[in-house]
């Protein structure tokens, strides 16, 4: 028996992005897929897209939401599969058979990864993530940064409990370490699994997200840890920073 996946996608008013978004994910090779989008009330076009493809969409909400993770928690109360991803608006899956691949790595592993490719709004690959995607990984991983990205990591959907409404730009960082400390198995997939576009709020608000990542990991792995391991991150940002800096030169 194939694992059902549940693909979880979030809107609001982004008619440009979604069609990709849409056929990334119905357009997998993988048999077992329950594809649940939910839109925020859009008015730019966005839902004349979605509704194009509604008969081949499990279960489809629109109405205003609270914010992008009180969207997401919808998502999560809809899903039934044995697995859950969230490839949101403007995000998509590497290839038609990266789900297949991903599955076929390892059997009834809690959660899978692997790494991810970014775009800019031309859809122009910026090559792999800073962050590059830990050989190994656990609930520890994230005390330098966020290694993998929501676009790239399946979740065993009884672990993956509600993303905590207290953060507005970096709940997802919680939700991923909360569902490590639970897991048993967490399985690496070669290469790249998902393609992310970058921007966002996170991008927008990069001060607050910044905070509220340090209160996560605060929460997570203690002050006088968090306190160090920003400093490391600090001085390996330098580094990459010079050394891009040199390469645009």
């Amino acid at each position: 028996m194939k694992p059902t996946l549940s693909v979880i996608t979030v809107v609001y008013n982004n008619v440009a992005d979604i069609g990709r978004t849409l056929l990334s994910v119905l357009n997998q090779t993988h048999p077992a897929i329950e594809y649940i989008v939910i839109d925020g009330g859009s008015t730019d076009g966005t839902l004349d897209i979605i509704n194009t493809y509604k008969s081949r969409i499990a279960k489809l909400i629109t109405e205003p939401d609270k914010g992008i993770y009180d969207a997401m928690n919808k998502g999560l109360t809809l899903a039934t599969g044995d697995y859950v991803i969230f490839m949101n608006s403007g995000d998509e899956f590497y290839a038609a058979d990266t789900v297949e691949k991903v599955f076929a790595t390892a059997d009834d592993a809690d959660i899978y990864y692997g790494e991810t490719e970014m775009l800019n709004a031309r859809r122009e690959s910026l090559g792999q993530r800073r962050h590059k995607a830990p050989a190994k990984f656990n609930w520890k991983g994230f005390k330098f940064g966020m290694s993998i990205s929501h676009q790239a990591i399946y979740i065993r959907r009884t672990l993956a409990g509600p993303y905590d409404p207290a953060y507005h730009l970096s709940a997802d960082i919680d939700w991923i370490i909360r569902a490590a400390k639970k897991a048993k198995t967490i399985v690496k997939v070669d290469g790249y699994v998902a393609k992310y576009l970058v921007g966002g709020m996170s991008k927008a608000k990069h001060r607050q997200s910044l905070q509220e990542r340090f209160r996560i990991m605060k929460k997570h792995y203690g002050l006088i840890p968090t306190v160090f391991n920003h400093l490391i991150i600090a001085v390996n940002l330098g580094f990459y920073w010079l050394k891009n800096r040199r390469t645009n030169d």
